[in-house]
């Protein structure tokens, strides 16, 4: 039975980490890559360096400068319509795509906002934005009921668990681990019935982290990590899982992303 390989990455510039593609490619051998934080208008994508490493089908949404969304694939691609426009921002924070494979499967690329430092909506508009467009996501897929042959992955920028992060009881007032961001995202997870992909091979017991702060002197010495990049699935597909791999050896390649790409492989 054939297998596919879907691979989540926030590059954190498509344009200046392009020659890491090439790694990618040659360790995890994806199907499919879903990048985040491309920073790159669509008119300036790279495509040609893309295509040259074997990904002929290509979705774009840009910006220039910050945030972006980008599917690579070797599998033909439609982009999905009439997706929200979320919190009437315009920001490319989200693409959706239907992978032509037996039976379809859509596939939504996010990239949520980070919420800034202070974790007080009143206070910190960027954390109001934060909760507003999980508060959106989650309202959108109660409205259209448990998912169904489709995979939504990205970087969601919460670690939820309490072995998502390095320390649980310091993180609890930091963004990314606080209660109310964790509740947020556990009610968007219920709302599609979604499946986490990376737990449904790592215990809830184990630490797993995705993403390194630039700010650590060692980022492997120190390893205070979170989980902030996910792949859930529909639940049709959890039976379908193969396997998953966190490819932490990327936080320490040249000019380096702080997030590390994340694979989900799956029998089709």
């Amino acid at each position: 039975m054939p297998t596919l390989r879907i691979v989540t990455w926030n590059i954190n510039s498509v344009r200046l980490r392009l020659p890491l593609l090439t790694d990618l490619v040659r360790d995890l051998a994806p199907d499919v890559i879903c990048l985040q934080e491309t920073k790159c208008p669509d008119e300036l994508f790279p495509h040609e360096g893309v295509a040259g490493l074997g990904f002929p089908y290509r979705a774009v949404r840009g910006m220039k400068g910050y945030n972006g969304v980008a599917v690579l694939s070797r599998i033909p691609l439609a982009i999905r319509e009439g997706d929200p426009d979320w919190c009437e921002k315009g920001d490319c924070r989200h693409l959706g795509v239907t992978l032509d494979v037996p039976g379809g499967l859509d596939l939504h690329n996010f990239y949520v906002p980070a919420g800034g430092d202070v974790p007080d909506r009143a206070a910190n508009p960027k954390f109001a934005h934060k909760l507003d467009f999980l508060a959106e996501a989650t309202a959108w897929n109660q409205a259209r009921g448990p998912a169904r042959r489709a995979v939504m992955l990205g970087d969601l920028n919460i670690a939820p668990l309490e072995h998502d992060v390095w320390s649980h009881r310091q993180m609890l007032g930091v963004v990314s681990h606080t209660p109310v961001e964790v509740e947020a995202l556990a009610s968007w997870q219920q709302a599609g019935a979604w499946h986490d992909a990376l737990r449904h091979f790592v215990p809830p017991s184990e630490k797993l982290y995705t993403w390194w702060s630039y700010r650590a002197k060692d980022w492997a010495a120190a390893n205070r990590g979170r989980r902030l990049d996910h792949i859930w699935v529909s639940q049709d597909l959890a039976g379908s899982l193969s396997g998953c791999d966190v490819l932490r050896a990327a936080r320490g390649w040249a000019q380096a992303s702080d997030h590390v790409p994340v694979m989900a492989e799956m029998k089709l």
